[in-house]
């Protein structure tokens, strides 16, 4: 699926929504990740590279080149006693040159979309929540924890940085109540 716009100050920006990436993209993509992260504490790390690569890929391109990216992966979450389908949203990131031009919200805009149509309910972990609450994301206020054979194990560092988007199909929401997460390697949310 593309999706085109002209934008005066970003250029002619195409989104692409492909269920798997070529092994130039995959490079282009991976290129863009680790220099929008940047090192330290919220750096791009191989373990989430694996997490966005179960999904379906967004790419915004401009002129051929890939200047940002956004995954969708299917993941299980648990509230109130009920288990959602959820599209959990993976390394987002715009290009450090192209940042602040609308790219990145051009692109979660279809990711959104995607969501809506396909999702009981979208979630995400970010610190970055004015980004997201512009375009209809919500912080989730209640506990966070992950489901194990051994039962619900708390992800308190969690607590307060995970966001959700309704959908058409979400049950009524109680956003301060408890949330868990399916297991996963690396970081469970």
């Amino acid at each position: 699926m593309e999706i085109n716009s002209a934008d005066p100050a970003a250029g002619r920006v195409t989104i692409q929504r492909l269920e798997t990436l070529s092994t130039d993209a995959e490079l282009a993509v991976r290129t863009l990740l680790w220099a929008a992260f940047g090192d330290g504490e919220d750096a791009m790390t191989e373990e989430d590279w694996r997490h966005a690569q179960g999904g379906v890929h967004f790419l915004a391109e401009i002129d051929g080149e890939i200047v940002a990216y956004a995954s969708v992966a299917e993941r299980t979450l648990g509230v109130d006693g009920r288990l959602l389908r959820t599209g959990y949203v993976e390394a987002v990131a715009t290009a450090v040159g192209r940042q602040g031009r609308g790219i990145g919200s051009r692109l979660m805009r279809e990711v959104n979309a995607y969501i809506c149509g396909q999702f009981e309910l979208g979630a995400l972990g970010t610190g970055r929540f004015g980004f997201y609450d512009r375009l209809g994301w919500q912080i989730w206020r209640g506990e966070t924890s992950v489901r194990t054979p051994d039962g619900l194990r708390r992800t308190a560092d969690e607590d307060g940085y995970i966001m959700v988007l309704p959908t058409p199909t979400s049950p009524a929401l109680d956003l301060a109540a408890a949330i868990s997460c399916d297991p996963r390697s690396g970081d469970a949310w």
